[in-house]
């Protein structure tokens, strides 16, 4: 493939925002395509670092562009290390925070770990799969308490030596903290130490990061330096735009695709993504040539819903789930919708008589009774097709319910089950 403005491959240079140093061609120190040519005359790997904090449960679409970079530096022959960030998760990233994290358990750690990794693909098919787990040689997966967990307090000196206080509060996070008078506690200026001697740690040739990571790859670079290691490149991603197409993708926005979320869902809210960020979606989550789909803005869009979908859950659950995104948005009823592959929800919870808003909320579909209030008032409530319009509209018993499509939006189906 044609190589681009870096002088490496398409697959590489896809999607990728910032990539230091950049400098002499011919130096494998300076220049990426130096180092790559180098290793390959070598028969080397290059070792190629992403560092995960687990301080949540869930994985969405905006995290796995990191991922999906990650995987093609694995089908290129190169090892992936994945950092399982336990140690440094009790801290917390104060990356993109206003506040002080709350520190987490080292249980709560480990117990969203093990969720990261199953959603990454462990004990997958690799071609399904985010990451390559069973090829040999391809994935490392550390946890970095290996090595912070065993820093003496001389250690721990030595890495607070390298770096000053007027180059934390150059990190526009503390800076502006700083500024505002918000605290800021002397242990968060530990964390892009400890991140950057993970780099140490493991020799990384290569740190993948968000555009907001900058300062703590280039930490791992200085580290790396300070004990004599050859130091790794900075390769960043931009942050993907949540399904709003304006704030970054976010759970505590509400604007996320997951990593988990079923077929229809995942098609019906990517379907929705604005036409100004659809070109986004599919530089970073696909693999498609963009020169190459139709101009038309719905047409890309739909492509680009189905092929994330494909990734996730292979070409037939992706086609249905077009299918029947299409036949429930529409409005159909009866035997469309009975056809319609929708995901079930459970009425054995729910005390009937219910009032209509009642039975989205113990159902699932909205996170109160006072949400879902608002949103069948707001004409977003379908069943089976047709418009909730009374909030206190009232259903005698969950036999007259079985089987019917109850839609929140354009993006939320359930189908409703008795059991």
């Amino acid at each position: 493939m044609a190589n681009g403005a870096w002088g490496l491959p398409q697959w590489i240079e896809r999607g990728v925002a910032d990539l230091f140093p950049a400098g002499t061609a011919s130096d494998p120190d300076q220049q990426l395509a130096a180092r790559l040519a180098e290793a390959e005359g070598a028969g080397r790997p290059l070792r190629i670092k992403l560092g995960i904090d687990p301080t949540g449960s869930d994985i969405h679409l905006g995290h796995s562009i990191l991922f999906r970079k990650l995987r093609a530096f694995q089908d290129a022959g190169h090892t992936a290390v994945l950092i399982i960030g336990d140690f440094t998760a009790r801290i917390g990233d104060p990356t993109g925070k206003s506040a002080t994290r709350v520190q987490l358990s080292a249980e709560q750690v480990e117990a969203n770990a093990c969720t990261y990794l199953q959603q990454l693909g462990q004990g997958q098919d690799p071609a399904r799969a985010l990451l390559d787990f069973e090829t040999p040689g391809r994935l490392e997966v550390r946890r970095n308490s290996e090595w912070l967990a065993a820093l003496d307090l001389p250690k721990v000196i030595e890495l607070l030596g390298i770096s000053t206080v007027g180059q934390m509060l150059a990190k526009e996070d503390f800076a502006n903290r700083y500024g505002s008078g918000t605290p800021i506690s002397l242990h968060e200026f530990l964390y892009p130490l400890l991140q950057g001697y993970d780099s140490v740690a493991i020799q990384a040739d290569l740190e993948l990061g968000g555009t907001d990571q900058k300062f703590n790859v280039a930490m791992g670079r200085d580290l790396q330096r300070h004990f004599g290691q050859r130091t790794q490149f900075g390769m960043l991603l931009p942050i993907l735009p949540g399904l709003d197409g304006v704030q970054k993708m976010s759970k505590s926005l509400g604007n996320t695709v997951g990593l988990s979320d079923d077929p229809l869902s995942m098609y019906s809210k990517l379907e929705k993504v604005p036409d100004a960020v659809v070109d986004d979606y599919l530089t970073l989550l696909t693999d498609l040539d963009l020169e190459a789909l139709p101009a038309n803005p719905r047409e890309r869009q739909k492509a680009m819903a189905l092929e994330v979908t494909r990734q996730r859950h292979g070409q037939a659950a992706a086609a249905q789930a077009q299918a029947d995104a299409g036949t429930l948005v529409g409005g159909a009823s009866g035997s469309g919708a009975a056809a319609a592959e929708v995901p079930e929800a459970s009425l054995a919870a729910v005390n009937f008589p219910a009032k209509a808003f009642y039975l989205l909320s113990a159902v699932g579909l909205c996170a109160s009774s006072s949400d879902a209030r608002r949103q069948i008032q707001g004409g977003g409530v379908k069943l089976d097709g047709e418009k909730l319009s009374d909030p206190n509209q009232e259903f005698t018993a969950a036999a007259e319910l079985e089987g019917k499509v109850l839609q929140l939006g354009k993006k939320t189906f359930r189908r409703l089950v008795a059991g």
